[in-house]
């Protein structure tokens, strides 16, 4: 297998609920990292249908891991 060459850092900073949810869903599935695990969350979220294309108008707390409802009321997705 050929060594992957990851030269770009993405650096995202999360909610410590939205944290909890990420690491419950990657040791879920045996993934090797939490990079490992938001990149294929990323990867499912981009294949997924019916998204809708960004307006360029959205800011960085429109996108979070969790609804708000789900994270005041502490439930999982």
């Amino acid at each position: 297998m050929s060594e992957l060459n990851r030269g770009e850092r993405l650096q995202i900073m999360l909610t410590e609920e939205e944290l909890i949810v990420v690491d419950d869903w990657r040791f879920a599935r045996r993934m090797p990292s939490r990079a490992a695990a938001v990149r294929e969350l990323l990867k499912r979220g981009l294949a997924a249908e019916g998204y809708d294309p960004i307006d360029g108008r959205s800011r960085s707390r429109d996108f979070g891991v969790l609804d708000d409802a789900d994270s005041q009321t502490g439930a999982e997705g």
